[in-house]
């Protein structure tokens, strides 16, 4: 029978959050790499998997291979795989105060952090109004996110999660692409988040010849 998870996937993407997820879960999964330049992302093939024609895409064949169930956009994609494989320990209990944490920082990393990453990166010719939107600037988001870290090497209860996955390896993101300048607490954080052996294992995989 074919591994469970089947992950759309293209180097130098999203999707690279998504195969070190998996790596950390030790979930069974195969590769369907894509090639964002040739534009495989966009056939009609894919399309069907995923209309709006992005990475990641993972699909859930279910425990005995009878599913056809498509989870699409990361931080879905990490709660999901999180939450199917507890014995990996990247989600607390539901009903815990670190359950709570956890989908703070889940929702802070797309819905907060990365539209300031996207301002400072892309700045608007015109600052929007401050009314107009539900995120603060990139200075403030570091801060935020050192403040959780500081005196804690994660920022849920004493261990990595998905959570570490999804706003560390957004940091991590940022300071390969020259995008922060991180603080000391920062540096040790992405630090650590470099060093995780899942994520190494997945930043050497390649495509197939």
């Amino acid at each position: 029978m074919a591994p469970r998870f089947l992950l759309h996937h293209a180097p130098k993407s999203r999707s690279m959050g998504s195969l070190w997820l998996l790596e950390e879960a030790s979930a069974p999964y195969e590769v369907q790499w894509h090639d964002l330049e040739a534009g495989t992302h966009k056939a009609p093939g894919f399309l069907a998997v995923n209309p709006a024609g992005k990475l990641p895409a993972l699909v859930d064949r279910g425990p005995d291979g009878s599913w056809n169930v498509v989870v699409t956009e990361a931080v879905a994609i990490a709660a999901y795989v999180a939450d199917l494989c507890p014995e990996a320990g990247l989600a607390p209990t539901i009903g815990t105060p670190e359950r709570a944490a956890y989908q703070f920082w889940m929702a802070y990393g797309p819905g907060v952090a990365e539209p300031a990453m996207a301002d400072a990166a892309f700045p608007r010719a015109k600052p929007a109004p401050p009314m107009a939107l539900g995120w603060p600037d990139l200075p403030t988001v570091l801060a935020r996110i050192e403040g959780a870290l500081d005196g804690r090497d994660w920022l849920v209860g004493n261990r990595f999660t998905a959570a570490d996955l999804t706003v560390g390896g957004l940091l991590a993101y940022m300071a390969m692409f020259g995008l922060i300048q991180p603080s000391p607490v920062l540096a040790r954080y992405i630090g650590a988040i470099n060093a995780r052996p899942a994520r190494q294992r997945a930043l050497a995989m390649k495509a197939p010849a």
